[in-house]
């Protein structure tokens, strides 16, 4: 046998073992990590140099102060902000030089998102569900599942600009649970929610995770972040000041303490305002 030829037997085996060595190290990939992420506007650096790690299958709380950087970090990470400097990737998908294939791992709920408010909620879905490209009944099945569980199917044919923040935030969440994502990234999920509809979308998380998904939302409220996640990291000034499982981070006080601490914040309010007792 001529050496091209063994060569050219070989080349299939390597492909093959290239191919698997790939999907080895998607499945064993973290469900989102940043490594070096960076951005600047103007002399502004909001997000300066980030590493992070989220591990799959965690319920992961990123907190920190107004301004520290957590929005644009998750605008980064869903790839509505292209980053001056570094990686992210979802499961090892590199969300800029693959970005169809991570886009399609993830459910994105940003702060603020804009809808087709002049639709339905149902017709929300179905928008959405055909521009994924996902089959019409299977469509359907899932909306008619969304729209019954998060309690929106009693507003069937009330159009999404007459929703109450609740409702927004909910059909917002339907959106993103919608083609079945690995992941899902929410930027302040819970702010104005009312209580009911708050209890309605942490029932929906802590089954999306305990069903082997994973969960990565910001938050400003220290109690919500303890109740529900076992990883947390705090950013401040743009930087990662400390993360990790959350009783390591908190250690052994609570997170509003822990968190105070941290991020090396002055607590205001003990004088002055003398007037205010006459």
């Amino acid at each position: 046998m001529k050496l091209t030829e063994r060569h050219e037997q070989a080349a299939p085996h390597k492909e093959t073992e290239l191919a698997t060595e790939t999907l080895e190290q998607s499945e064993q990939a973290p469900a989102l990590e940043f490594s070096g992420l960076f951005k600047q506007f103007g002399d502004n650096v909001a997000v300066d140099h980030i590493d992070l790690v989220v591990p799959r299958g965690s319920f992961f709380g990123l907190v920190g102060p107004n301004g520290a950087g957590k929005t644009t970090s998750l605008s980064m990470a869903t790839g509505l902000l292209r980053p001056d400097g570094g990686t992210a990737r979802i499961f090892g998908k590199d969300v800029w030089s693959d970005p169809v294939a991570a886009k399609s791992l993830i459910g994105v709920l940003p702060d603020g998102m804009a809808l087709p408010d002049r639709l339905t909620g149902r017709e929300v879905l179905t928008y959405l569900g055909l521009l994924r490209g996902m089959d019409r009944e299977l469509v359907e099945q899932r909306a008619d599942e969304l729209l019954r569980v998060l309690e929106l199917d009693s507003a069937e044919t009330t159009v999404v600009v007459d929703y109450s923040t609740g409702m927004r935030k909910k059909i917002t969440l339907a959106t993103a649970l919608l083609h079945g994502p690995k992941l899902l990234i929410l930027d302040e999920p819970f702010e104005a929610v009312d209580p009911v509809s708050a209890a309605t979308i942490r029932t929906i998380l802590q089954r999306f995770v305990a069903s082997g998904g994973s969960v990565v939302f910001s938050s400003h409220v220290m109690a919500l972040v303890e109740r529900l996640c076992d990883h947390v990291a705090v950013i401040a000034k743009g930087r990662v000041e400390a993360y990790g499982a959350l009783d390591e981070v908190r250690g052994g006080q609570t997170l509003e303490d822990a968190f105070v601490h941290i991020v090396g914040a002055r607590t205001g309010g003990a004088e002055g305002l003398a007037w205010l007792a006459s």
